[in-house]
């Protein structure tokens, strides 16, 4: 996609949001004492970023190689790239803020952030809360165990089971779709610390995530001893609705266009030793 293109689609969304705001206007009118509501109703959301002049990011912080602090404590990963790319797009800057998986949606609900790019998969429930870009990344989950564990070999084995994840991820959804237990816990290196002090049996994550985590820590004690055959789709949620419309909108065609030009492929080679952009 040229920029050209990108240019006359992000034209596109800005008549997208400024119809939503004329629609918007045309309503009820919100209590004239509370600025910040009359702030939200009166544009959309891709106005509002424009004239702020940065796009809010909400990110974990603590998940390679999608979002964390390299050895000099700088924020870096594959969806940290891809989020200043599509700031980049939209023509305003980025302001990633760092939180607890758990708190990150929330904070999406409340609007304290503008959407959320941290390697989150679509699901059922998620779909029907949140409106999500088209798919940049495909994620196959691992079952990990520790090394000497041979009693799962399958993801059925995970029945009667404990494992260890973010409470509402899709990783926590799948363990207990299996008959596996549960135990919520903040980040991936909690679920590792856990799984190697045998306080559980097995902990469920993405793919490419284990592969990272064993490149830093060669010595872990820790194997995969099943794959998902399914394989999730990886996107960008956003508040739903037609404030969010323009906002969406622009945001796939700088995906689209990221595609295009192979810089998503090679962020993926980068961050993960292989392109997870495509389906496989």
């Amino acid at each position: 996609m040229n920029k050209k293109r990108f240019a006359a689609l992000l034209a596109a969304a800005l008549c997208i949001s400024a119809l939503t705001a004329c629609s918007q206007s045309s309503g009820t009118s919100p209590d004239p004492g509370d600025s910040s509501t009359q702030a939200k109703t009166s544009a959309g959301l891709l106005t509002q970023i424009q004239q702020r002049g940065e796009i809010i990011v909400a990110v974990e912080g603590t998940w390679a190689p999608w979002t964390y602090h390299d050895e000099n404590d700088q924020l870096v990963g594959y969806d940290v790239e891809i989020a200043r790319s599509i700031a980049e797009k939209l023509g305003v800057e980025v302001n990633f803020v760092e939180g607890e998986w758990d708190g990150l949606l929330a904070g999406l609900d409340a609007g304290r952030y503008d959407i959320m790019v941290n390697g989150v998969d679509i699901d059922e429930t998620r779909a029907e809360k949140y409106d999500f870009s088209t798919p940049y990344a495909y994620n196959r989950t691992a079952v990990m165990v520790r090394a000497d564990n041979e009693e799962i070999r399958s993801m059925e084995d995970l029945d009667g089971k404990s494992t260890a994840n973010t409470l509402n991820s899709t990783y926590a959804n799948v363990a207990e779709g299996y008959g596996a237990e549960v135990t919520g816990v903040d980040d991936f290196i909690q679920t590792v610390e856990l799984l190697n002090s045998g306080r559980i049996d097995a902990t469920l994550n993405a793919e490419v995530s284990y592969y990272d985590y064993m490149a830093q820590h060669p010595d872990a004690n820790i194997k995969i001893a099943c794959i998902d055959p399914a394989s999730t789709q990886v996107a960008i949620p956003m508040r739903k609705g037609e404030e969010s419309a323009a906002l969406l909108e622009a945001v796939n065609a700088a995906l689209a266009e990221l595609g295009e030009n192979g810089t998503l492929s090679e962020l993926s080679v980068k961050y993960f030793g292989t392109d997870i952009s495509k389906e496989q």
